[in-house]
């Protein structure tokens, strides 16, 4: 399932364009204010970007810069959505690394086959990942370790799949419970650390390694190779 951002402020536009995109079998995040949009690509990791020129607190030509800039988020296709309509607008757009620029007011279906083009030809999602003895596959929803399968719950493998698929990053509590939980949800920060906890007693190496590494005050990250158990919990 392909992830898109939305960064727009008019409300009846992100309610409009939300629906849409989940009606076509898009996941969607978004946010209304400009203040916060890169760290929350950066969290995110979408797939494509649809931001809004004029914000109230921010530039939607600066928030594209500095999307460019980041290593992270370089290669994910940006398109504008925005009243500017003059030539020079567009071509200013186009420019600083937009994609795609297309100007409101606009029909909802050809912004959605505007997205669709951008992701034709893409290679799909690796269905299987590996980290040293471990491997997730993503088709069949399993987990297998040193080739014995592992039992997770929806949940846990969830987190697994997240942490394995971003691997290096740090991710707070907060950051693991709105990525695997969802914004809606009516769990706390403690919840993440039962669940790291499981994972780590079910996907430890027979030398008492583990994947997921704790940074202590923040959060977790998960590691492609395991390290040992005491270095991990430091």
């Amino acid at each position: 399932m392909k992830k898109i951002v939305l960064v727009e402020d008019d409300a009846d536009l992100f309610r409009l364009v939300q629906y849409n995109l989940e009606k076509e079998g898009f996941q969607f995040v978004g946010l209304q204010t400009g203040r916060g949009a890169v760290d929350l690509c950066k969290r995110e990791r979408p797939d494509l970007i649809l931001l809004d020129v004029m914000l109230p607190d921010s530039d939607g030509l600066e928030i594209c810069k500095a999307i460019r800039a980041s290593q992270e988020l370089a290669h994910i296709p940006v398109i504008f959505l925005t009243a500017r309509a003059s030539e020079t607008d567009r071509i200013v757009g186009l420019e600083l690394g937009a994609n795609d620029y297309i100007v409101k007011p606009f029909f909802i279906r050809e912004l959605i086959a505007r997205i669709k083009i951008h992701f034709r030809g893409q290679a799909p999602a690796t269905k299987v990942m590996r980290a040293g003895d471990l491997e997730l596959d993503r088709a069949r929803c399993n987990v297998m370790l040193g080739g014995q399968e592992v039992t997770l719950t929806a949940t846990e493998f969830r987190l697994l799949e997240f942490l394995m698929s971003r691997p290096g990053v740090v991710f707070s509590r907060e950051q693991l419970l709105d990525a695997v939980w969802g914004h809606d949800r009516a769990v706390t920060d403690r919840t993440v650390d039962v669940y790291i906890l499981r994972l780590r007693q079910k996907i430890e190496t027979e030398d008492g390694s583990s994947f997921i590494r704790s940074v202590r005050g923040f959060g977790y990250s998960f590691t492609m190779e395991p390290a040992p158990a005491e270095q991990v919990r430091a």
